[in-house]
């Protein structure tokens, strides 16, 4: 049996795309799954699919750019269910853009999202974990925290920073038997293209979406990792399409 069921998962971004089949993926291996997103109407119809097919879940309405409402969502996690054993930092954007264009509201938003939400989630959940000697947190970057490509500067470079705040999480909690894993997805079919403003760039991804994974092959990578022995941590995990070069 997976070394998954009974186990409490927080999912940011859990409204659509990899958060979404994460959960669904998660739930019916047997993992109480407490769902985290802005859109209500979204979480809401997905905690009834996963009722429906005979799994647990609850949701809280979170904005994870708020240190406050992330606080509230892990002590949400902790009064449901009495514990958190793994936190999946999936929310993120990515409205790519030039440098030049100097879209300043756009990397405010990014970072914001993409590097504090990842932070606000490790620092929400770690005294919980770290008085229990135990926990497992997955954030999810992308190859693009390895490589850099025009228009994605920005954006890479958030990645770039979730990898290293994941290394130095992986060694600093080792010792309170803390697990991390980076997940970094190729090309996947999500509404991540739906953030992107520049009609040129958006243009290019969306025609580049014909070999992208559906979200359900990141969500099987994340259902391995949850699912090794508590001895064993899978620290990255690497998952493109076949057919994509970089």
């Amino acid at each position: 049996m997976l070394n998954v069921e009974n186990k409490v998962i927080i999912i940011t971004g859990a409204s659509s795309g990899i958060g979404e089949s994460t959960a669904k993926l998660l739930a019916q291996n047997g993992a109480k799954i407490v769902l985290a997103a802005r859109r209500e109407e979204r979480l809401r119809l997905l905690k009834s699919t996963i009722e429906e097919i005979g799994g647990i879940a609850v949701y809280k309405v979170t904005d994870v750019s708020s240190h406050e409402e992330v606080e509230e969502l892990a002590r949400f996690a902790v009064d449901t269910f009495g514990q958190i054993d793994v936190l999946v930092n999936n929310a993120g954007i990515m409205p790519l853009s030039y440098l030049h264009e100097k879209k300043i509201t756009e990397w405010d938003q990014m970072i914001d999202v993409n590097i504090k939400g990842v932070l606000y989630g490790i620092g929400a959940v770690l005294p919980h974990m770290r008085e229990r000697k135990q926990g497992h947190i997955i954030n999810v970057s992308s190859v693009t925290g390895h490589i850099v490509r025009k228009s994605w500067a920005v954006y890479s470079g958030t990645k770039f920073a979730v990898r290293a705040l994941t290394e130095a999480l992986r060694q600093e909690e080792a010792e309170n038997n803390i697990r991390t894993t980076i997940i970094c997805p190729g090309g996947v079919m999500t509404e991540l293209v739906h953030t992107v403003s520049n009609e040129e760039i958006k243009q290019n991804i969306e025609e580049s979406l014909q070999m992208a994974l559906p979200a359900e092959a990141i969500a099987s990578s994340i259902l391995y990792a949850v699912s090794q022995p508590d001895y064993t941590a899978v620290n990255e995990i690497i998952v493109r399409p076949t057919s994509q070069e970089l």
